[in-house]
């Protein structure tokens, strides 16, 4: 009597019926098997058949079905058992070879596997004989390793031919404006009869995005809380949940999973989502190929045009993302440090980046002191980067000119005069004006000298066809030179409405910081509504502190440093300290060795 074990698999729980599938497949191995063979186990998986066998074989999907088959287990059981010496079977059966898989490779490798420990892998649909052990001539297989060779290859052809034709069409679905899957928050789903007339007949539908006016304004906030305040996720999530009627919480797709409330995670999923641009954009997420985790930017699909009410601008959005850059994964919420193994907390994590690579550089104690290095990989270093690789620099250097430039430049009293000093600035300032004179002139001028070429075909009493070309060819120069002059005119006017505003400073309280003293959760306030950034070169021996000041971000940094200037005031003794400095972006020199040990200190530039 040949004892075999049944290997069975259906693709997935949702588009197919293993109630069905999986007793067909064991009754088609059944009947293909001779008098002399019995089914002593049944192995069955519920997954697809292109993963990898690393991971298959752990999947619960058959325990929500009533499978009239027994179980004993998966692809993996079926393999370890095998592998003992004391297994129930010497043969493993299966419906179609495309069973074991759809991937030729990871097929032949279960096949070799259980050929190693004398165990023989059947399929239904293939010619095969059982002999017993007692045979003398050698069984003869030839035919059917051709058949299944063949079966296996034109099983993968059929997948990938199926996935590149479904990625095709789901490209030019999206590229036509509809909309995939559920519609994301702050857009409802708007139904639109599907193209095909059999499908249209059986009232099925497609989808496109319309703006939903109760959840539009919650989105333009959390984008403009971002972009503004840089407030991290968790933050804009705490701020939302302190009104939930005027910013509704998000339902995920299954309305049972629901937690009532903004997580951190649905603030990201809504900042990192393209759709609020108008486009529509596909293929963000590997669901199966990549894990569910985010595809490269190269490969999302993108509609060509904007193919619906765009919620906020791509310029924002852009800015968006880059804050998420600069600022997450760093512990950014005020007064976090949650790693159990963490020591102390670093003044200038996340803001201080090294000016050669842009790399953050992290913090680290060398007996009591605090240093930040920058230790990039031998592989990822890149030109012109320090010869050694890591360095250091001290954080009481930082510090300390972070005192100057602060009490000088932000916080004191000539703050203003030090600003209008920036000669770079106001020589830019005085071309952009000069050009938008020019330009204004140019475009008054070129209409004048339209209207004056008009005037001359009314003095001809008969021109000829020639005369009127030249005039009319002489237009078209003229309206296209307006044309030009009225772009480059837009442009500067653009370049002036974000150019410096040295009003905004003024806004700001005058007195004296000491950034030492202030409480770790207020400083990162404070820092975080100024978008301080501190780049340290090595090679020059150079520290630069930049703060940028904007509309948004002013009333969180007047609060801040009101509370940071009570504190100083305290600790100094009194208010409006500092020395002179050039601009809102101040250099320091650094003077040490340069090696991969810690620098001897920082000095003012002379």
């Amino acid at each position: 009597m040949h004892r075999v074990a049944f290997i069975g698999r259906t693709s997935t729980a949702d588009l197919q019926d293993p109630t069905l599938s999986i007793p067909r497949q064991y009754s088609s191995c059944e009947v293909a098997l001779p008098d002399d063979a019995i089914l002593v186990a049944s192995f069955y998986d519920i997954e697809s058949g292109r993963k990898d066998l690393a991971v298959r074989g752990y999947s619960d999907a058959h325990e929500q079905f009533a499978i009239p088959v027994f179980r004993d287990g998966g692809i993996q059981d079926l393999l370890v058992e095998a592998e003992r010496s004391g297994r129930r079977f010497d043969y493993v059966i299966c419906e179609s070879i495309e069973r074991i898989s759809r991937r030729t490779h990871t097929g032949t490798n279960i096949e070799h596997r259980l050929e190693r420990v004398g165990v023989r892998l059947l399929a239904a649909d293939e010619p095969f004989t059982l002999t017993s052990a007692s045979h003398h001539r050698k069984q003869k297989v030839a035919t059917q390793v051709l058949t299944r060779r063949v079966k296996q290859g034109v099983a993968e052809f059929y997948v990938l031919e199926m996935l590149e034709k479904s990625w095709d069409g789901f490209a030019v679905h999206t590229e036509a404006g509809f909309n995939v899957g559920k519609a994301c928050y702050g857009y409802q789903a708007k139904l639109v009869q599907h193209p095909v007339p059999a499908k249209r007949a059986k009232g099925q539908k497609k989808t496109r995005l319309e703006p939903d006016i109760v959840r539009v304004p919650v989105v333009q906030t959390i984008f403009r809380w971002r972009c503004g305040e840089r407030l991290s996720y968790q933050e804009i999530a705490d701020r939302l949940n302190t009104d939930l009627v005027s910013n509704p919480a998000p339902v995920p797709v299954n309305p049972e999973s629901a937690v009532g409330h903004w997580t951190w995670s649905s603030v990201r999923g809504i900042l990192t989502n393209p759709k609020y641009t108008g486009h529509m954009v596909w293929n963000r997420r590997g669901r199966k190929s990549n894990q569910n985790r985010v595809n490269p930017v190269s490969e999302w699909v993108w509609s060509p045009q904007p193919v619906h009410e765009a919620i906020i601008d791509i310029e924002m959005f852009l800015a968006a993302q880059e804050i998420a850059a600069e600022t997450e994964r760093s512990r950014s919420a005020p007064g976090l440090n949650p790693h159990p193994q963490t020591k102390r907390s670093y003044f200038f994590r996340s803001y201080l980046r090294c000016d050669h690579c842009g790399r953050r550089m992290f913090g680290k104690t060398r007996k009591v002191a605090a240093y930040y290095v920058c230790a990039p990989k031998k592989d990822y270093t890149l030109p012109g980067h320090p010869t050694g690789g890591s360095f250091f620099v001290r954080e009481a250097d930082l510090l300390r000119h972070l005192n100057t430039f602060l009490n000088s430049h932000v916080f004191g009293q000539y703050r203003r005069s030090l600003l209008e000093d920036n000669s770079a600035e106001a020589n830019a300032k005085q071309e952009r004006e000069r050009r938008t004179s020019t330009l204004r002139k140019g475009i008054v001028e070129a209409g004048a000298k339209m209207k004056r070429l008009v005037r001359s075909l009314e003095l001809v009493d008969e021109p000829d066809r020639e005369f009127i070309a030249d005039v009319n060819e002489r237009r078209a120069e003229l309206r296209k030179e307006q044309a030009k002059m009225q772009a480059e005119l837009e442009e500067l006017e653009a370049a002036e409405v974000s150019a410096l505003n040295p009003e905004l400073i003024e806004l700001l309280p005058i007195g004296y910081i000491c950034a030492e003293e202030m409480p770790d959760s207020l400083a990162r306030t404070l820092f975080d509504a100024l978008r301080l950034e501190v780049r340290y070169s090595k090679s020059r021996h150079r520290v630069t502190y930049r703060v940028t000041l904007v509309a948004d971000t002013v009333a969180a940094a007047k609060r801040a440093a009101a509370e940071a200037l009570v504190a100083g005031e305290a600790h100094n003794g009194a208010a409006g300290r500092g020395g002179p400095a050039l601009s809102l972006v101040t250099e320091r020199d650094h003077r040490g060795p340069i090696c991969s040990v810690p620098p001897a200190g920082i000095e003012p530039a002379t």
